[in-house]
């Protein structure tokens, strides 16, 4: 395992982040536990959850099973980065939800208990709250790390005037700020290239991006379709018709360099200078196996730059569309 360090912090992460969402929703709890003990006999040592994830099973639930997976000991916990995201409402009564210092104490005692732990070391606002200011949220955050609740905190996302500004007002405080900030980012999906990811790396905030295979669409799509492998939701299909063509030339490409075009499109994210580690999100076993695959990839400039060609980027704002 390769490991880096969170943002401009001293905190050692693996390469790969261990994405939690489908435990509980599509991965019961005897098997969410068995692929969190393989992550950790691997090597990956960061993993993460958010307090409102669960599905049908129930906002929290996917807590409650690392919680229950944490309690087994054998140092789980202390091998473990944990991170957790609040913002969504977890329930229907006002300051269940969002970033109020009313909701953020609360939110974090309610993790806490489902994880049966004492505190997590990365703490993310899973989206901007334009109501809460900066002021009202720092104080609290503040207040949680002198509890020894929180080591870090992090954010997801953001726009790169949002990573600004709260880095700014934290800045006035002396207070430590954002070490790191989760994004939508992909081969497909790159348009935090043009302003998070400059201002991230500006500000020393580790980038992890989420979606990595884009819903799958980056992990053999047409190949899959095609050999009537894996169907896909209506939307899903929409999109996969739209690009087939382009899917097709990067499956083609992958082919070519001997690689699954999952495991290609993990690995282009770690050759991207701003990432820290992409969320990978196994549903079992057998699935975070394989992304460990795009660890061992090392792509030359000009497989960096075929690959721009089949999904063109962005350049840094402001000159990708002015002077």
């Amino acid at each position: 395992m390769e490991y880096t360090y969170l943002g401009r912090t001293g905190l050692s992460v693996s390469r790969l982040c261990l994405g939690t969402m489908n435990f509980g929703s599509q991965t019961d709890e005897a098997a969410s536990h068995a692929i969190m003990d393989e992550a950790l006999d691997q090597g990956i040592n960061f993993f993460d959850t958010a307090n409102t994830y669960g599905g049908a099973a129930g906002k929290g639930r996917t807590e409650e099973i690392i919680g229950s997976w944490l309690a087994k000991g054998g140092n789980r916990r202390e091998r473990t980065v944990l991170a957790t995201k609040l913002y969504g409402a977890t329930g229907d009564w006002p300051n269940e939800g969002k970033l109020s210092a009313l909701n953020v104490r609360r939110a974090i005692d309610a993790s806490l208990r489902r994880l049966q732990t004492d505190y997590v070391d990365l703490y993310q606002f899973h989206h901007i709250d334009r109501a809460t200011p900066w002021e009202e949220l720092w104080q609290a955050c503040e207040t949680l790390v002198a509890q020894g609740k929180v080591l870090y905190f992090g954010s997801s996302n953001f726009a790169g005037w949002h990573l600004a500004v709260a880095q700014a007002e934290a800045a006035k405080r002396n207070f430590l700020g954002l070490v790191s900030e989760q994004s939508l980012y992909n081969l497909i999906s790159r348009e935090v290239e043009l302003e998070v990811l400059p201002s991230a790396q500006a500000h020393g905030i580790g980038v992890i991006p989420w979606s990595p295979l884009a819903s799958g669409l980056l992990g053999g799509a047409v190949r899959k379709q095609r050999d009537g492998k894996r169907r896909y939701s209506d939307r899903a299909t929409a999109e996969l018709n739209k690009r087939r063509d382009q899917l097709g030339t990067y499956e083609d490409f992958a082919d070519k360099l001997g690689h699954e075009p999952g495991d290609l499109a993990l690995a282009w994210l770690l050759h991207q200078p701003a990432v820290t580690a992409p969320i990978i999100g196994p549903r079992t076993a057998a699935h975070l196996e394989g992304a460990l695959k795009a660890l061992q990839i090392r792509l030359s400039d000009d497989d960096l730059a075929a690959l721009d060609e089949i999904f063109p980027g962005y350049r840094t704002a402001p000159e990708h569309y002015a002077w």
